[in-house]
């Protein structure tokens, strides 16, 4: 009975969907970072200080907005990605950002999180409130191209 038991334990746990170990973990920050790169309105490389002496370079996406594609599908969509890209250019010629409520993005292994630059200010409520990204919490993107 007690092999019985512990095989049918073990069937059970094996067959339970299962969810990575950190899916959830967030890093609450702040983490201090320079950006290297802006890819598009709503990614950045970065390389954040993680330790002394230490830092880490890696692709941030900002959390909670959708901006458009440089490679977009249409000429609406390319023109306001130029635009978020430039706007972005011009809030972070203090290359120095802050990085907020860090986790795993979904995609790329990208990491996720609410970037503020070296004066607070949110960029992704800066690129909302002008218009240049939309909310997004993970359900279906709408397109830019209507």
């Amino acid at each position: 009975m007690p092999i019985r038991y512990s095989l049918i334990c073990f069937f059970i746990c094996c067959t339970m969907p299962m969810k990575p170990i950190f899916a959830n973990e967030m890093l609450k920050g702040p983490v201090h970072a320079e950006v290297l790169r802006i890819i598009d309105g709503d990614t950045i490389d970065v390389r954040a200080q993680i330790w002394i002496g230490q830092s880490l370079q890696t692709r941030v996406r900002l959390a909670k907005i959708d901006a458009p594609e440089l490679r977009g599908r249409c000429a609406k969509e390319k023109k306001l990605a130029q635009r978020a890209h430039h706007y972005l250019a011009q809030r972070l010629e203090n290359p120095t950002v802050i990085l907020k409520n860090i986790q795993l993005g979904k995609y790329g292994g990208r990491i996720l999180a609410e970037v503020e630059t070296a004066k607070g200010e949110n960029l992704a409520e800066l690129l909302l409130q002008n218009g240049l990204a939309r909310p997004y919490l993970g359900q279906k993107r709408t397109q830019w191209c209507r």
